[in-house]
């Protein structure tokens, strides 16, 4: 069974594009476009590793992260802030809850080592 990768991401071209390369690696993917979204899939969806844009409507990505790591304490599910924001979030991110940060554009030659390091562990 493949590893299950939820996007959230507000801009439905770069999601569609992210999701595109995700399945291309082998990944089952589910989308959410804002961060109450997220929650709901992260609850009934289960997946392995989360890509999250920190800018998102109605609930951010940073808050949304700490939403999913109040119903998921033990932590096991990898968060990587995806932001166009720069390094300039990282500490904040972590303080979230949230594993790494990547930043826009993304260079997909560093995405994919980089999910499969978390998704390894």
């Amino acid at each position: 069974m493949s590893k299950k990768v939820l996007i959230v991401e507000d801009n439905e071209d770069t999601r569609g594009f992210m999701k595109f390369l995700i399945e291309s690696y082998g990944y089952q993917v589910v989308e959410a476009a804002d961060g109450i979204e997220a929650l709901e899939r992260f609850k009934f969806q289960h997946p392995d590793i989360i890509l999250m844009d920190i800018s998102l409507p109605f609930v951010d990505g940073l808050t949304a992260a700490r939403a999913i790591r109040e119903v998921e304490t033990s932590g096991s599910v990898p968060i990587i802030v995806v932001t166009a924001f720069g390094k300039s979030y990282y500490e904040e991110a972590i303080q979230a809850g949230c594993n790494d940060l990547l930043t826009k554009p993304l260079d997909f030659d560093t995405l994919q080592p980089l999910m499969e390091k978390y998704l390894n562990q």
